[in-house]
C-alpha cells in the first residue's frame, strides 16, 4: 500500500467568532439550516460548494464536518463567516481555525487475519470483539490516532490533526504487521 491509497473521508474543523447568537434569528435568515433545539442545541448550515455542515452554537462556536479537505473546511467555514457578516454580525477578519480531527481511509490489499493481528499487536493497544463489531481497533501512540482494520484488508484512520497522521499511521501498521509475519 502506498500513502497515494489514503483517501481523506472527512475532515472535523472549529472556529469560533467570539459572541453569542441568535439562532432562532439566523435560522431563518440563512436557508439551508435545520434548527430544532429540542433535538440538537446548534443550528446546522448545509453547503453543498464545498459538501460540508456548519454546526453554528449560541456561544458562536462553529464546528465544521463532512468536508473532504482541510481546504474545502477552509473555504466552507469563511463561507459561514460570510454570510454572517452580510446578516450583520461581526466576525473578525480571520478566525481560527483548528483541524479537531481528520479520518482516512486505505486498503491494505491484504487480506488480514485478525485474530492473529490482536494477538501479535498486543491486548493493550487493540481492541477485537467480532461478536460485537467486525473490525479490530488499533490505538497508536505515534501518531496518536485510531485505526479500524478489516478482514478485508481495508482500513479507516480517525484522531488525527494532520493530514499526514495517516500516512505515518499507515507505515507504522504495514511495518508491524510485517515485523509479525502477518502481511504476507
Amino acid at each position: 500500500m502506498t500513502a497515494e491509497s489514503i483517501q481523506v473521508e472527512n475532515v472535523v474543523a472549529s472556529s469560533d467568532i467570539g459572541q453569542e447568537l441568535d439562532l432562532e434569528t439566523l435560522s431563518g435568515d440563512l436557508g439551508a439550516t435545520d434548527y430544532d433545539p429540542d433535538n440538537f442545541p446548534g443550528l446546522v448550515y448545509r453547503m453543498h460548494d464545498p459538501k460540508a455542515a456548519a454546526l453554528i452554537f449560541r456561544s458562536g462556536k462553529v464546528v465544521c464536518t463532512g468536508a473532504n479537505s482541510v481546504d474545502d473546511v477552509t473555504t466552507a467555514l469563511n463561507h459561514v463567516f460570510d454570510e454572517l457578516r452580510k446578516l450583520g454580525v461581526d466576525v473578525v477578519a480571520s478566525p481560527e481555525i483548528e483541524i479537531q480531527n481528520i479520518v482516512s481511509s486505505g486498503d491494505l490489499d491484504h487480506t488480514l487475519n485478525l485474530n492473529a493481528i490482536a494477538i501479535g499487536l498486543g491486548l493493550e493497544s487493540v481492541e477485537y470483539e467480532p461478536e460485537q463489531f467486525p473490525g479490530l481497533v488499533y490505538r497508536l501512540d505515534d501518531p496518536d490516532v485510531v485505526a479500524l482494520l478489516f478482514g478485508s484488508g481495508k482500513l479507516v484512520i480517525t484522531g488525527g490533526t494532520q493530514l499526514d497522521d495517516a500516512e505515518k499511521a499507515l507505515v507504522n501498521i504495514e511495518d508491524r504487521l510485517n515485523d509479525l509475519g502477518l502481511l504476507s
